[in-house]
């Protein structure tokens, strides 16, 4: 049984779901105390628990604390399987959080897996969709893991409603990553929508997004585009594409927050990333920790800001894998991150 006090580095949910993967792939049974025990509201929340459940249904675990607010878990897994499933959030909470709960140990699954997530698809706090399909899922395939998403509807907080299908398909060959050098900057493409919502709120984003970023001299392109949805919501998402690698920022509307004011929050972030001079952004390089720890062989990147959640799981590996994760530079501050994976499970 390995013990982890959730309350270390970032200290949030991301531990949470992080270990579950991890626990699922390596079949290591644990028991989590002082989850999210600095946090406003201690504990697991709905869309915690339902990680939870999601991680025990794929591996067929014994759990138990599993409650709101609790802050112990103990988890058994007890075999790893692939197959259909359906898990519904019930409330605004992350979809694209739950899929990087399980979408890494149904990776190794014996067999294809098709997923079906309803809950929120462009929420505070956690990378969007339209994030995943740009910058998340083409570097994982880079790597050589097979996935595909799909959103039927999109949900926003605080309705949620969203509808995702994933299909993932078992990786057998995988490849380390290397983006240290991102070279010159060649072009940004960008997706101003909204949903339910008047087409002019989305040109309104798009204008104010091509008016800050012309002075870059590059090509430029920004789709303005009408997405289904659950209720009302709107979302612009930025890419800066360069010669050895990319970063991507999004924002997202809310009431009474002008439609220029989402612009600029997108804007200001990619620049941010732009001067830093990374070739990935902070989101991108915390959520690769994991899948690169299983890639055989050396990965290396560097990262325009190094984030308390990349810290943060580059600590959790070593509770349960033999890898090596180096991170030079400050926290908050451009780095680069090198990893020695294992292997994919069974592999060795």
């Amino acid at each position: 049984m390995i013990e982890i006090d959730a309350s270390f580095g970032e200290g949030g949910g991301q531990i949470l779901r992080s270990a579950l993967a991890l626990s699922v792939i390596t079949g290591e049974a644990m028991r989590l105390t002082n989850i999210r025990a600095r946090r406003p509201q201690p504990g697991m929340k709905p869309q915690h628990l339902k990680a939870v459940e999601a991680a025990a249904q794929i591996s067929a675990a014994h759990v138990e604390g599993v409650t709101l607010g609790s802050q112990t878990l103990r988890f058994e897994p007890e075999g790893l399987q692939g197959g259909k499933y359906a898990f519904d959030i019930g409330t605004a909470g992350s979809v694209s959080l739950l899929l990087q709960t399980v979408y890494l140990p149904l990776s190794f699954a014996d067999g294809p897996s098709r997923l079906t997530l309803s809950g929120g698809t462009h929420v505070p706090w956690s990378p969007c969709y339209h994030y995943l399909q740009w910058q998340w899922l083409p570097y994982l395939a880079e790597a050589g893991y097979h996935l595909d998403c799909t959103l039927e509807r999109a949900g926003f907080y605080p309705r949620g409603g969203g509808l995702l299908h994933v299909n993932i398909v078992p990786s057998r060959h995988l490849t380390p990553l290397r983006l240290t050098e991102r070279g010159r900057l060649l072009r940004i493409r960008g997706l101003s929508a909204v949903g339910r919502l008047d087409r002019s709120i989305a040109e309104r984003q798009c204008k104010r997004a091509v008016d800050r970023l012309r002075e870059l001299e590059v090509p430029l392109e920004i789709e303005v585009a009408e997405v289904p949805a659950a209720s009302p919501g709107t979302f612009i998402v930025l890419q800066a594409e360069f010669e050895g690698g990319r970063c991507c920022a999004f924002a997202l509307g809310a009431r009474h927050k002008p439609a220029e004011k989402v612009a600029d929050e997108a804007v200001e972030e990619l620049r941010t990333d732009i001067a830093a001079g990374g070739a990935i952004d902070a989101w991108l390089a915390d959520q690769l920790l994991l899948p690169l720890a299983f890639v055989p062989g050396r990965s290396e990147f560097s990262v325009c800001r190094i984030s308390r959640h990349l810290r943060t799981n580059a600590e959790l590996l070593g509770y349960f894998l033999p890898v090596s994760v180096e991170i030079d530079g400050e926290t908050d501050q451009p780095g680069r991150v090198r990893l020695q994976g294992m292997g994919a499970p069974g592999s060795r």
